[in-house]
């Protein structure tokens, strides 16, 4: 399994504030765990070296479902200024 403690280096500056918010809102930890997954998912089909091959349109569909995942991300972390 993953470390799922690696904070992801887009939200590295703001991670205190996840941290609370995964405390204080299941559904944020939910969306933030979701996210985590997705990019390390991402991350491992486009760096796969080996023959497998995956199609354009799964990637784009990860891509974009991880894109909709931070942006709910930075929404939460803009309206919950603590």
């Amino acid at each position: 399994m993953k470390n799922s403690n690696r904070p992801y280096r887009k939200f590295q500056p703001q991670q205190k504030k996840i941290e609370e918010l995964e405390k204080s809102s299941a559904r944020f930890k939910r969306i933030y765990s979701e996210y985590e997954f997705m990019s390390d998912e991402l991350w491992d089909m486009e760096s796969n070296q080996t023959s497998e091959s995956i199609p354009d349109d799964f990637i784009n569909a990860i891509k974009l479902q991880t894109s909709c995942l931070e942006e709910e991300i930075q929404d939460w972390l803009i309206k919950d200024p603590q």
